[in-house]
């Protein structure tokens, strides 16, 4: 008698479990036939006079390490208000800033590429 629950159990689990995470599969290509991807899209790096940058990059890097200070729309927060900064300030002197801190903002936050693209990003904010 003890087998009879035993083996309802793993029925129940069983079919229980064979109901979960089927929904996300992508059906599968004939097996005589290649499968065929859609091709990559790609959004073109934005040509400003502050020159091209990736502006999606820009925002999601500046979301990561700016934000915390300067607020997710740029409001201003513990730091300056940067919504306008393009019109006060250009690409370079934002590169001199992201480079060598300023006030309370620590040098150094982010270099290379990553500056260049940020500094583009917010120059362009007017």
């Amino acid at each position: 008698m003890k087998r009879i629950p035993l083996v309802l159990t793993a029925a129940v689990l069983a079919f229980s479990l064979s109901a979960c995470g089927g929904g996300n599969q992508q059906a599968q290509p004939p097996a005589n036939q290649p499968a065929t991807e859609a091709p990559a899209t790609e959004t073109p790096p934005a040509t400003t006079p502050s020159g091209s940058y990736d502006a999606a990059t820009a925002e999601t890097m500046y979301k990561n390490t700016c934000s915390s200070c300067h607020g997710q729309t740029l409001e201003g927060a513990v730091g300056p208000n940067l919504q306008k900064i393009g019109g006060q300030l250009n690409k370079e002197q934002i590169m001199g800033i992201l480079e060598k801190g300023k006030g309370s903002m620590p040098p150094g936050l982010v270099t290379g590429k990553d500056a260049e693209n940020i500094a583009a990003w917010l120059a362009d904010k007017k």
